[in-house]
């Protein structure tokens, strides 16, 4: 082995065999403050 890569198989990738989706859905980070509840929630359980 050379150590690089092999690229042959995505050279041969056809990108139109892919299909179209919508990312719609998006997940927000918690707050400070969440994640600040949470973690008195485990300190004191």
């Amino acid at each position: 082995m050379s150590g690089k890569p092999d690229f042959s198989e995505v050279e041969k990738f056809d990108r139109s065999k892919l299909k179209k989706t919508n990312t719609e859905g998006r997940s927000t980070l918690p707050s400070k403050e969440t994640i600040q509840q949470e973690k008195e929630c485990v300190q004191t359980s």
